[in-house]
């Protein structure tokens, strides 16, 4: 029985979050076998974010004109070939350019997800898809924390970066076979409804100029950025911290991928609870609340002793800090300045956020790597969660 391509595209999000998520429990692994000091570390974990953070509002632009599934092949394509190349690298340099065509596979293979699912269900059926897609981050990087050790015990890294190179292959591979073209998906539509009233010629660039000439979409951006800088930077260095704890490299991965995915349920409560009725800015204010104090209790000298604690907030930062994503993607359709800006808004809240997880993780291991220790990583990301607050209460959402 085929695989419905609604579900095919969650689970294309799925394999591409596990690219993100590969580097964490590689960390201990790559500093013993290419010399990777701690700030290099923090921009491997980041680089996967360095083409979002130059691209991803053109990258949202052009999806729909590339093809929203030509745009997933190609993302798949890049990803995989990244990462095959990867097994032959020697040298942190090669290593950080390689994340970095791995960071461009991710935003073509991303971005126009959401779209393409809408064409590919029933409206009755979207929010259940949509609610799943959202999901995609945290499973992703969830499966690759608790696969990770054990392959690179059996494999090496190289063989670690070998195996999901081979399973975006895979996936491009069951994209190609099971979803339908952009064409005949196109030819499909115009045959069920009647054609739409054409629109004057515009640039390419009107949809972002006007995107950009409106405060909804800078502050949903800007909100992203100051989330996603604070979750990538901590759990990405889950493994390594406790590494440095002297636990196992299996027993790191699976706390910090309980963590990862743990942030699922605030991204699934976040739509209900919008759902129900809850003001969005609430929902913020609590997110970053969460994140703030998690951060403190995780990171904070007066907790040394207290490791339940400490993973108990890790636990609590995640989940419910996920409102905030789950809430955002909610937001930015509604901000749009227009139907037709939709896509831009969304790629600019991605660019945002990519630039939050860009700068996020090595300017927190700058500082780790000047104290002597994790013990100011809670000032970091304290600040930026009172941000998200302060801004949080300016916005003005609609509905909200």
């Amino acid at each position: 029985m085929r695989l419905p391509p609604a579900w095919l595209v969650v689970l294309s999000g799925v394999v591409i979050a596990m690219h993100v998520g590969k580097m964490p429990p590689a960390i201990p692994v790559l500093q013993q076998a290419l010399g990777v000091t701690l700030v290099q570390a923090g921009f491997l974990l980041s680089a996967v974010q360095l083409a979002g953070m130059c691209l991803g509002v053109l990258a949202g632009m052009s999806a729909d004109r590339l093809g929203l599934r030509r745009s997933l092949l190609t993302g798949q394509a890049i990803l995989a070939t990244a990462s095959l190349c990867g097994m032959v690298v020697s040298s942190p340099s090669g290593l950080l350019l390689l994340r970095a065509l791995e960071g461009l596979g991710f935003l073509l293979a991303a971005l126009p997800a959401p779209s393409l699912i809408r064409q590919l269900v029933r409206p009755s059926q979207l929010p259940l898809y949509l609610g799943l897609w959202s999901t995609y981050m945290g499973t992703g990087i969830a499966l690759a924390l608790l696969a990770g050790p054990l392959a690179m015990q059996a494999l090496g890294w190289q063989g670690w970066w070998g195996l999901l190179g081979v399973l975006s292959a895979a996936m491009a591979l069951c994209i190609v076979w099971v979803i339908p073209s952009d064409q005949a998906r196109a030819s499909t539509a115009a045959a069920s409804a009647p054609p739409p009233a054409a629109d004057p010629p515009a640039a390419w660039w009107a949809p972002l100029a006007l995107t950009l000439r409106h405060r909804g979409p800078w502050q949903v951006a800007l909100l992203f950025a100051l989330y996603s800088s604070q979750w990538l930077a901590v759990i990405g260095f889950l493994p390594a911290i406790y590494a440095q704890a002297g636990l196992g490299a299996s027993q790191a991965g699976a706390l910090t991928a309980l963590a990862s995915w743990i942030n699922v349920v605030g991204n699934i409560a976040a739509g209900r609870l919008l759902q129900q009725g809850w003001c969005a800015r609430y929902l913020l204010w609590i997110g970053y609340s969460s994140m703030g104090l998690g951060a403190v209790l995780v990171f904070g000298p007066w907790t040394q002793e207290l490791p339940m604690l400490r993973y108990l907030a890790v636990l609590g930062f995640s989940a419910v800090g996920g409102l905030i994503p789950g809430v955002l993607f909610s937001l930015a359709v509604r901000v749009a300045p227009s139907e037709r800006t939709v896509s831009s808004t969304v790629g600019w809240m991605q660019q945002c956020s990519s630039a939050g997880q860009f700068f996020g993780p090595p300017l927190i291991a700058w500082i780790a790597g000047n104290v002597g220790g994790w013990h100011w990583t809670w000032a970091l990301t304290g600040s930026a969660a009172c941000l998200g607050l302060w801004l949080a209460r300016r916005v003005r959402f609609q509905a909200a």
